[in-house]
């Protein structure tokens, strides 16, 4: 890659070097947008957005992927199939993410050659890399190519430009699929999906905060919240409050991860 300070300029390069036409998988968050944003830079309306709703994403993700695609201005389109009726993705073993990723990438291939498009791209980065990522190399068999992780281009450049560009999801927090909320070896099911979706809402707006994880333990809910964040949950009223309206849900013990968030916090049932 360049040397330049800002990557971006780079980025669009890349695209006009490896395709005419190109699908981008938007998501919602920050990675997938300044994916989209250089790919509308070097091909205009020769670019595609398309964003899955594969019924594990949540509402506010979905929300979110047509508002930076509007801001944007890239052309997008939404599609839709049920991972969770793929019972490969249901058991939710350790490949959950390789057959989520592989069955998107198949559709992708699929909006690829409707819409002839020789080039498929998502936002995987530098700081992706070095866990354990089934999700990653299932995309790679799909052919889905990652510019900013052939660039090596970070995190924290991302957000960069992001900001530059006026992003309205900038410093947006990163988010996974509600499925990771599920410990591994129990199956996702509609259920525990909506429950999750409906708990994190609920403490979102309870304690007004910007990123909140409800792992699903059966009986156990437990909520993580960012480190700086855990204060904000030092109210005795509002977590008697949390804690009527989580067992409305159908949680029997409603309880505080007093590590906060972080991601891979929920591997197994044993945890």
């Amino acid at each position: 890659m360049s040397h330049e300070t800002d990557p971006f300029p780079e980025l669009i390069r890349w695209f006009s070097r490896n395709g005419t036409r190109v699908i981008v998988a938007l998501s919602g968050g920050v990675d997938s947008a300044v994916v989209a944003l250089a790919a509308k830079k070097a091909f205009g309306d020769n670019s595609i957005a398309i964003t899955a709703n594969y019924k594990t994403l949540s509402q506010e993700e979905l929300s979110s992927a047509y508002v930076v695609a509007e801001e944007i201005g890239i052309r997008h389109k939404l599609i839709q199939y049920d991972e969770v009726a793929n019972s490969d993705f249901a058991r939710n073993d350790q490949l959950r993410c390789y057959h989520c990723r592989k069955e998107l990438g198949m559709r992708l291939l699929q909006e690829a050659s409707k819409l002839d498009a020789n080039l498929i791209v998502d936002g995987t980065h530098l700081d992706d890399i070095g866990n354990n990522r089934p999700g990653i190399r299932a995309l790679e068999e799909c052919n889905v190519r990652s510019p900013m992780l052939e660039l090596s281009i970070s995190k924290a450049q991302i957000r960069a430009i992001a900001r530059k560009f006026k992003l309205s999801i900038h410093d947006k927090p990163s988010n996974s699929c509600l499925a990771s909320r599920i410990p591994q070896g129990t199956r996702v099911t509609y259920e525990k999906l909506a429950r999750i979706e409906k708990s994190e809402t609920i403490v979102k707006e309870l304690f007004n905060l910007r990123q909140v994880r409800v792992r699903d333990h059966g009986d156990i809910a437990r909520i993580e919240v960012q480190k700086e964040e855990i204060i904000l949950l030092f109210d005795v009223g509002k977590l008697q409050n949390l804690d009527t309206l989580l067992k409305e849900l159908g949680f029997k013990y409603v309880s505080i991860d007093a590590k906060g968030y972080r991601t891979g916090s929920l591997v197994s049932t044993s945890n």
